[in-house]
């Protein structure tokens, strides 16, 4: 199958799973942060085990490309900071940076303990 295909049907998935529970959490940035948490330890487990080209393009670029979100982490923080809430801002961006990063590392210690 073509990488582009892959990526895209990977993307799809990934945008409805981020839709369906950002309708669950929706609470301020708590939405955003689970999601960014959840797809950084798949992520880290993906890559931690030999899964082939194939499936790393399909769940690792598309699947968690599509279902984490960058960009809506930094507008929200950006808008906690000019809303005068500066404290809460880098909270939010220091949680969810440790968040993500440590979730990684969690998904490879887990897929590597299997």
């Amino acid at each position: 199958m073509k990488p582009a295909l892959l990526v895209g049907l990977g993307g799809v998935a990934g945008a409805l799973a981020r839709h369906l529970l950002g309708e669950r959490v929706e609470t301020g940035t708590r939405d955003t942060l689970a999601v960014n948490v959840l797809g950084s330890f798949l992520l880290g487990a993906l890559v931690a085990v030999p899964v082939g080209d194939d499936l790393l393009l399909l769940v690792g670029t598309g699947f968690c490309g599509a279902f984490t979100t960058f960009s809506t982490f930094a507008y929200e923080t950006v808008r906690l900071a000019e809303s005068g809430r500066a404290r809460r801002a880098v909270l939010n961006a220091t949680v969810n940076l440790l968040g993500a990063l440590v979730a990684v590392w969690m998904g490879a210690l887990a897929a590597g303990a299997l």
